[in-house]
């Protein structure tokens, strides 16, 4: 085995380590928060000069992901400091630890009975409105936030770190980022967010239904009910808008046999979302728990099958390596 599929499987698993260790410390610098601040900066010159916000929107994909491959391309290819630059970027391309860690706090007030300080800390989370939620929607929006967000900020990322590295990892990130902000289809974003909107649903296509299966198998090693799972899980999938977010949520509602979707509230609007899962079963503590755990177990079998292709696919088709 080379020394150059040494370090790509190398620095993966040093980041997915630190990843669960550290999470994302508050207050430390992180990419992402220069992309946000980047597409602000946009968006508030573009809305002044130009009418064509579907355009903007293209060129502002294009600029952005060639500046992220650029950079990060050029600082990991520095010599000797390089490997620490690029152990960096695939750590906080990663963000399972933080969403399990923020994911249990949020449980364990509802379960103290602290519900006001549950939806502050939910609404860091989601985009929905959190403030009037009770015990039953916060533990819901919770379950979907986590199965959802697994694939987005976990597994897709990993996806594309094991396979084109740190650069690719965030390219991913940037296209992830900007859907994120400029995504929802409202009057001030439905034109400047649609080529971000619509190239996210590409990227994560693959990875969406890898979280899926993965998750299938981290079921049966808790001795979930994965028969009933699979029998159901595709048809709820393809219920939702998007084509991959049902994957995962979909999966997970039905292993851990509890109901997402339902009525939902964005911006002060009601919104009916397609039901996942057993009709009418809550949410309580232990589901909770046990979704995490599913979660980890998750993060672990999708970590090791991509870490496993990547070499075999390397021994096999790249003699260099």
């Amino acid at each position: 085995m080379s020394d150059a599929l040494m370090m790509s499987i190398l620095i993966p698993v040093i980041a997915i380590v630190l990843d669960s260790v550290i999470g994302d410390p508050y207050n430390f610098p992180h990419p992402v928060r220069y992309i946000g601040n980047a597409l602000d900066f946009i968006e508030s010159k573009v809305r002044l000069h130009l009418s064509n916000l579907r355009l903007a929107g293209v060129f502002t994909l294009l600029l952005l992901c060639a500046l992220s491959w650029g950079v990060i391309t050029l600082l990991v290819s520095i010599p000797i400091i390089g490997m620490l630059f690029g152990i960096y970027f695939s750590y906080a391309g990663l963000a399972l630890g933080c969403l399990l860690k923020e994911g249990r706090h949020v449980g364990d007030l509802v379960e103290r009975g602290s519900l006001e300080e549950a939806r502050r800390a939910l609404s860091m989370l989601v985009s929905r409105d959190t403030a009037n939620m009770n015990e039953d929607e916060i533990r819901r929006s919770l379950a979907e936030t986590i199965s959802e967000n697994l694939n987005d900020g976990f597994i897709a990322p990993l996806f594309y770190l094991v396979l084109t590295g740190p650069a690719g990892l965030w390219v991913y990130k940037t296209v992830s980022t900007m859907d994120s902000m400029w995504g929802y289809k409202n009057d001030r974003f439905e034109q400047l967010g649609y080529a971000g909107a619509k190239i996210d649903d590409v990227l994560a296509f693959i990875p969406a239904r890898l979280t899926a299966w993965a998750m299938y198998f981290a079921g049966k090693l808790m001795s979930l009910d994965t028969r009933n799972a699979k029998k159901h899980f595709k048809v709820d999938a393809r219920k939702m808008e998007s084509p991959n977010a049902g994957w995962p949520m979909s999966m997970a509602a039905w292993l851990i046999g509890g109901q997402m979707g339902g009525e939902t509230m964005y911006f002060g609007e009601a919104k009916n979302k397609p039901i996942l899962g057993p009709l009418n079963e809550k949410w309580h503590s232990f589901k909770i728990n046990q979704l995490i755990d599913l979660c980890r177990r998750t993060a672990l079998v999708a970590s090791i099958g991509l870490i496993l292709a990547k070499v075999v696919l390397s021994l096999v088709f790249f003699d260099n390596y």
